[in-house]
């Protein structure tokens, strides 16, 4: 198994080499060379084994043999071990043929650390391999940051840096970050958006010179072990609905494109899937892009559903390059023109992706009803990002006799102030967190500026 980037112009790497690197040289991302295959037999034996089980077994073909399969399996096994559910993302039913895939049973209440409870994990034992140290850089609008944490504190070879929007995240995301005391966690508040802090990671990746050596190493959803990571609960979730024998559908919340490009690559690799419902919020490029053929930038709007408060979506261009027939120089034509001017899909690859993906876009007025509504319907209390994907499975449902599946993507304690604007007193964080309103902080603030990350990082890795 080799990788290959979206733009065509980086060498090939090995499984190791691009979860180490993360975005290619060219500017591109990592997808597989070849997609591997689950075949009919395959996903029927799935049915009634672990979810540890199912990704060891989903993920053993991107692995391809560079972690031997007992350190793997255990590797596995130990990652999922923190979720505070036996069925580490289970399904709950909503009506007679929609179901929510609860994806916040992990340590921060997020999706991410379904991957990155992994990802941490991987990089250690690569990195201890190979007698190295690393430093991770990452952005987040939310989760992301909370979440990668979480997977790499205990991480031996690794200190991590992570920026968010000062001011811009919620209060319980936020403290999920900074108080986080371990000597290798450093939280950088920027004072700009998520967009100012994703491009000052990206530049960081692209001249690394100024740590002299030391690697720097991506845990957001660039990086190929999250997407892989993420490709499992789908395939989960639909065995446990009656795959391979019946076709299933998903809605998913998605801002960066990550989530459901996993989604993507699972029907790639043989997993029935009927359509893919792409649910935005006010932020809505992904939906514009599909339902009006509108490749271009916006401003960004603040929401109540901050973690898709996002105007570039970087793992489009994953799809793109599959839907463009993996032409990485049409891609990266493509993308350029997106930088300068509002631009376009050409007419055979929008074609292709209206074939499995519909949209739909919700504001924060309607997120504020769903919420309500949802929890009048089905007595459950939905974060705004899984509201958006509830409403939009409704209207974009397509065959009813095809089960439904949404991703819920956050609990709703992540987002109380979103629950109390619909009209509820709050919802109590689980037990493990309940003091953390009270727990110490420690993060700095820093200005939007290349030069001042930078150099915070230098002088505080170790």
């Amino acid at each position: 198994m080799r990788y290959i980037s979206t733009r065509g112009q980086a060498p090939a790497l090995s499984f190791e080499e691009v979860v180490l690197t993360g975005m290619a040289s060219d500017g591109g991302l990592y997808v597989p060379e070849t997609v591997p295959q689950l075949s009919h037999d395959d996903l029927a034996e799935m049915a009634g084994l672990s979810y540890a089980e199912i990704a060891f077994r989903v993920m053993k073909p991107f692995v391809n043999g560079e972690i031997d399969d007992e350190t793997f399996r255990g590797i596995v096994k130990e990652a999922y071990a923190t979720f505070s559910h036996d069925a580490v993302v289970p399904l709950n039913q909503l009506d007679a043929n929609h179901f929510l895939l609860e994806l916040f049973h992990g340590p921060t209440l997020a999706f991410k650390d379904v991957a990155l409870q992994l990802l941490g994990r991987i990089l250690d034992h690569f990195l201890q391999k190979r007698g190295e140290r690393a430093v991770i850089m990452g952005a987040t609008s939310g989760d992301t940051g909370s979440a990668a944490i979480e997977g790499c504190r205990h991480c031996d070879n690794l200190d991590i840096f992570i920026l968010h929007p000062h001011n811009r995240v919620s209060e319980v995301q936020r403290r999920q970050m900074t108080t986080v005391l371990a000597d290798n966690v450093f939280n950088v508040a920027i004072e700009g958006n998520f967009d100012d802090a994703q491009a000052m990671v990206k530049a960081s990746f692209a001249d690394q010179s100024f740590l002299n050596g030391t690697r720097l190493v991506a845990v957001n959803s660039i990086n190929w072990a999250r997407i892989m990571a993420q490709i499992v609960y789908y395939v989960a979730s639909a065995v446990a609905l009656g795959a391979p024998q019946r076709r299933v559908s998903f809605c998913v919340p998605s801002a960066n494109f990550g989530n459901v490009f996993a989604g993507y690559m699972a029907y790639r690799m043989g997993l029935p899937v009927e359509r893919f419902v792409i649910a935005t919020n006010a932020n809505d490029i992904l939906h514009r892009t599909l339902a009006a053929n509108d490749f271009s930038k916006q401003e960004l709007k603040a929401t109540l559903a901050p973690s898709m408060d996002i105007v570039v979506s970087s793992n489009f261009e994953r799809l793109l390059f599959e839907a463009y027939e993996r032409d990485g120089a049409a891609v990266a034509a493509l993308l350029e023109r997106f930088q300068a001017e509002p631009t376009a899909l050409a007419d055979a690859p929008l074609a292709k992706l209206r074939e499995r993906f519909a949209s739909h876009s919700v504001d924060d007025a309607t997120i504020l009803e769903v919420i309500r509504e949802a929890h009048h319907r089905t007595q459950e209390i939905l974060d705004p990002h899984t509201a958006t994907g509830y409403r939009a499975a409704e209207r974009e449902r397509g065959d009813e006799a095809v089960p439904m599946i949404t991703l819920a993507t956050a609990h709703p304690a992540k987002f109380a102030e979103a629950v109390v604007k619909a009209g509820f007193p709050g919802v109590p964080l689980p037990p493990h967190m309940d003091d953390l309103l009270e727990r110490e902080e420690r993060y700095s603030v820093l200005p939007a500026e290349l030069s001042a990350v930078q150099q915070f990082v230098v002088e505080n890795r170790r």
